[in-house]
């Protein structure tokens, strides 16, 4: 089994919502991170995440001015996959397939949701059988 890179490790409720709001405006100073955060928070409180953030290596800075600048080291999509990646390593023996398999029998999916996922099943097919 591998071990998951070090610099994933698990955000917690208040960092993963500075990454959602990095992830989703770009590069931000913690001012107008703050107009995006859904919750109150103080200037203080925001500038710890973004240290902790900054240190555990999922954002960069620079100084522009007299203000930094944040912005994720990884897109939110490169992130998913080395996430997902961790996961299948720990709980799935490394094997993809079943971690879908088990999100497919453990979730409830709506009947979009099914159709999405046969339809990227068919796709993925179709794509190997020309290759």
């Amino acid at each position: 089994m591998k071990n998951p890179e070090p610099d994933l490790d698990a955000f917690t409720p208040a960092e993963l919502e500075v990454m959602r709001v990095l992830w989703k405006h770009g590069e931000l100073k913690p001012a107008a991170i703050l107009d995006h955060l859904d919750r109150p928070t103080t200037n203080a409180a925001l500038r710890s995440v973004l240290r902790i953030l900054t240190e555990k290596g999922h954002l960069t800075r620079r100084m522009q001015g007299k203000a930094y600048f944040y912005r994720p080291k990884r897109s939110r999509d490169k992130a998913l996959k080395n996430l997902t990646r961790s996961l299948s390593d720990i709980f799935c023996s490394g094997s993809p397939a079943a971690l879908i398999a088990h999100l497919i029998r453990t979730e409830k999916l709506t009947d979009d949701e099914i159709r999405e996922l046969e339809s990227l099943t068919k796709s993925r097919s179709d794509k190997r059988r020309e290759s």
